[in-house]
């Protein structure tokens, strides 16, 4: 009898899902395996409100095993140890596992091959399953990976890709111990932010659905619009693979049209991170472009900025989402990162990490990376520009509605009035408990510009 494992890791996916259809095709039997990863845990990178989201996805995923006479077996510890341990109590010869970007992934991949090699197993890796077109299939001459997004692009979309696979009908699962399905609070102790999505294959699917045919056309001409939330929100599920990024931009260019076209560029620029960081990891925590930046040092400004108190309405009904949800729209990302960067002039990682404090899908790849891009040094071809609050609130909530929505002390003030609450007769200013302006814009664009031409 033959036995595979399926190590699920960031494909949380019965549908299209080459690991687990290849594993159901080279063995009789298969282990579906998921190891509560105590590295994970112990980078601390298991947060309430992404444990919430995997504990959904987890419970959802053996549901749909389950569907096909399989179960998930689950695992605490060391992700390679017990990986082993599991092919060794089935007496399995293979374990197929996702491709990743990041250096642990990389790692991962590393020590699994190293110690299944020691008792005769071996690993295959695959391809096209986190992404659409892996990391370093499209490369410029005489390099490692694109630096720049538009050329990468045109050879990304030119790049063929897979047509999706179908869920396996049936698999046999061998009778292995298996852990209980893991709870939020048990992967990770606190309570998750109440907005936070429901997780898993089938939630996402009917998100897909849902937003494709109400939303997709109209996207080109609305992601950026603050009130009008008219953003796809499938990043989580695109996170933890409960969607295939495939499946999706098959989808989008089946769908076709402008708003199609704008959301597959979209799709693309989560792909151009990915094989950044595949081909520099060390941009997860090091400048990927350094500009020689002496950051300040500003407790009381990052608190503010932390808890949406900056007194710039717009920045603070972004970061007031977040803590709420999880999650806020890419413009909001924009703004909020480019504030605390370059207006108050504050290290990129600090921001950085309270984004993953939070977001349901927070990614290495796509977090690090989009806040180096507004810091200025990542692969924005433009590193020095400033996105103003104000310019930006006019252009993208010019009527207030998504400052009124998130920043409650001023959801009596009409129109664009609420976006510069400082302008207000005092009376009624002092009357908002809603704090003045942390910094003049003025001053720090000047201080921004000061230490960069140093």
């Amino acid at each position: 009898m033959t036995v595979s494992v399926v190590l699920f890791t960031a494909d949380l996916r019965v549908r299209d899902n080459p690991v687990l259809r290849s594993a159901a095709a080279a063995g009789e039997k298969v282990v579906p395996l998921f190891v509560v990863d105590s590295g994970v845990r112990d980078a601390g990178f298991l947060v309430p409100n992404r444990a919430a989201f995997l504990a959904d996805s987890l419970a959802d995923l053996d549901a749909a095993l389950r569907e096909r006479g399989g179960r998930l077996i689950v695992r605490h510890g060391d992700v390679v140890a017990e990986t082993c341990r599991a092919a060794a109590e089935a007496g399995a010869r293979t374990v197929h596992i996702a491709a990743g970007a990041s250096g642990y992934a990389a790692r991962r991949e590393a020590r699994l091959r190293t110690d299944l090699d020691r008792t005769g197993r071996g690993l295959r890796v695959h391809d096209g399953v986190v992404t659409a077109v892996p990391p370093g299939a499209v490369v410029p001459s005489g390099k490692d990976h694109f630096a720049v997004f538009t050329p990468y692009f045109r050879r990304w979309q030119a790049q063929p890709v897979r047509d999706p696979l179908p869920a396996p009908r049936a698999l046999a699962v061998p009778g292995l111990r298996s852990d209980p399905l893991p709870t939020a609070t048990s992967l990770a102790p606190g309570q998750a932010s109440p907005g936070v999505p429901t997780g898993g294959e089938r939630a996402g699917r009917e998100r897909l659905r849902r937003w494709e045919a109400a939303a997709l056309d109209d996207y080109a001409r609305h992601s950026d619009d603050l009130p009008g939330d008219a953003t796809s929100r499938l990043s989580p599920y695109l996170h933890f693979g409960c969607l295939s990024p495939v499946e999706v931009l098959h989808r989008a260019r089946r769908h076709g049209g402008e708003g199609a076209d704008a959301f597959v560029r979209q799709l693309a620029w989560r792909e151009f991170h990915h094989q950044m960081l595949a081909a520099r990891p060390d941009a997860s925590h090091r400048d990927y472009r350094p500009r020689g930046d002496r950051w300040r040092d500003a407790p009381e400004e990052v608190a503010a900025w932390r808890e949406g108190r900056t007194g710039y309405p717009v920045v603070d009904a972004g970061l007031r989402q977040l803590r709420h949800e999880g999650w806020m729209p890419g413009r909001a990302r924009l703004l909020a990162a480019s504030f605390l960067s370059k207006t108050l002039y504050v290290d990129w990682r600090v921001g950085a990490a309270h984004f993953l404090d939070l977001l349901v899908d927070g990614d290495v790849a796509n977090n690090q990376l989009n806040w180096q891009w507004a810091a200025g040094t990542g692969s924005d071809t433009r590193p020095n520009r400033v996105l103003n609050p104000l310019a930006q609130a006019r252009r993208f909530d010019p009527r207030g509605d998504y400052v009124r929505r998130w920043v409650p002390e001023l959801a009596g003030i009409e129109g664009p009035a609420v976006h510069r609450p400082w302008l207000l007769p005092a009376a009624r200013r002092d009357g908002l408990g809603y704090p003045a302006p942390v910094v003049d814009l003025a001053e720090g664009l000047a201080r921004f510009r000061r230490a960069r031409d140093a």
